[in-house]
């Protein structure tokens, strides 16, 4: 998947950015680009000024005017048409690159906000100041080029932050609320799956509930009090769709896919897929 990924942002060199953490560049304005859907090993943020249509992990997001965007390397996202020539700045880094909490804690990169944010001519101006300077540190010769763009991508974050605040408060209301999002926390942590080799490490709310030090009666009280689900229906939703997108945007075989997610057959797999969508996994792999 490297190689494809690859081909989608011109310049980019995936074993120069995985060494160096970082790349900052100008968007093209062609409108020749891959609609390709994929995920990828890096984060995204990037200031665009243009009308385009954006598919961000399966809904289209409308881009009108000058905007920031954040992309999440477990959301499978791509652009989908551009009905103006665009243009912009974007800063892609690993996550290793800008480490601690602070991606973790921005709802920005959080998979189930929205990744854009509006701005108007002050704020546009700010911003584009802002990857200017990040862009002409980094095609020059500063010793302390990465230091320097660090802060200039945690001054952006907290500066988006100021003009769109949090989708989402994090004030629990009671103990149910509080032990329902550090299981929500924990189950989106065991994705991406990024080895077929490395199989998934928690299966059952037992499993969830024994990292959280937790009986498994209160975590499933909890969790249903607080979102209206079961804990089970919570950890088969994500598997299926770290299932659709393993089988969608990787070469991995469906045997590997079941191994990665935990299943020790390929048959358990089909049939626990086929189950849950209707559809055998390489029927829909072929769709």
């Amino acid at each position: 998947m490297a190689d494809q990924d690859a081909i989608e942002i011109p310049g980019l060199n995936l074993a120069d950015l995985r060494l160096k953490g970082f790349k900052v560049h100008a968007i093209p304005a062609s409108t020749d680009v891959p609609v390709r859907a994929g995920r990828r090993d890096f984060y995204k943020m990037g200031l665009v000024d243009g009308d385009m249509t954006i598919n961000y992990g399966g809904e289209l997001l409308d881009i009108k005017g000058t905007v920031l965007f954040f992309v999440n390397p477990r959301v499978p996202h791509a652009l989908v048409r551009r009905i103006n020539r665009t243009r912009g700045y974007a800063c892609i880094f690993t996550e290793s690159f800008l480490p601690g909490r602070e991606l973790q804690d921005s709802p920005l990169f959080r998979t189930g906000d929205n990744p854009v944010v509006p701005l108007n001519a002050d704020q546009a101006g700010f911003m584009t100041a802002l990857f200017e300077k990040m862009l002409a540190v980094y095609e020059g010769d500063y010793l302390h080029k990465g230091d320097l763009i660090k802060n200039c991508i945690s001054l952006i974050i907290h500066e988006a932050l100021r003009i769109q605040p949090a989708q989402h408060t994090f004030a629990f209301k009671n103990g149910a609320s509080r032990i329902a999002h550090l299981f929500s926390d924990l189950l989106e942590r065991q994705f991406p799956i990024e080895r077929s080799t490395e199989p998934l490490r928690l299966r059952s709310p037992q499993d969830y509930a024994s990292h959280l030090t937790l009986h498994v009666n209160y975590l499933n009280r909890s969790v249903r009090e607080t979102t209206g689900r079961s804990t089970s229906a919570h950890i088969t939703a994500r598997i299926i769709a770290e299932a659709k997108a393993l089988l969608q945007h990787s070469d991995w075989s469906v045997a590997e896919i079941a191994y990665a997610l935990g299943f020790d057959y390929p048959a358990y797999f089909n049939n626990y897929f086929k189950r849950l969508t209707g559809s055998t996994p390489n029927s829909f792999r072929k769709v």
